[in-house]
């Protein structure tokens, strides 16, 4: 699209499903090069992707053309694939089905960009459930109890 500027940050939340810790040592290094590709390969520009043994955050620019849900899904059916064909001992992968997203403001990017860096210090003192409700609640969006976090 002619004469269209955007800078959409968009930091991204998602969980393995149950929360179980399937990204372990062995995997981490690997996977999340991998998921930097295949974001790159649908169009998107990702700035980090860390995490550690449960869940991930991704800091990505979203061009203005592209729908965060497709992108998502695309992301993780084939991170999934990869995982299962490359570790055969983790047959039983799965990441949840949802996802958390927050948008960033520009000059915030070099903040959320250290937070995401530092993920195994911060899960020393706070797990990936009180985390999201955390950013939930900076963000001012209510959770439904009936519903929980996936």
């Amino acid at each position: 699209m002619a004469h269209t500027y955007t800078d959409l940050l968009v930091h991204v939340l998602f969980s393995t499903d149950k929360r179980q810790p399937f990204l372990d040592q062995e995997l981490r290094p690997r996977l999340f090069p991998y998921m930097g590709g295949i974001l790159k390969r649908l169009g998107s520009v990702p700035l980090m992707v860390n995490g550690v043994e449960d869940h991930v955050h991704l800091l990505l620019v979203l061009p203005p053309t592209l729908c965060l849900a497709d992108v998502i899904e695309k992301l993780k059916a084939n991170s999934s694939k990869w995982i299962h064909e490359s570790f055969p001992r983790m047959r039983r992968f799965a990441w949840q089905s949802g996802y958390t997203a927050f948008s960033v403001s520009p000059p915030n990017r070099e903040r959320v960009l250290d937070y995401i860096s530092r993920q195994e210090e911060h899960h020393r003192k706070r797990s990936y459930q009180e985390e999201v409700l955390v950013f939930l609640k900076k963000s001012g969006i209510a959770v439904d109890p009936r519903w929980g976090l996936d």
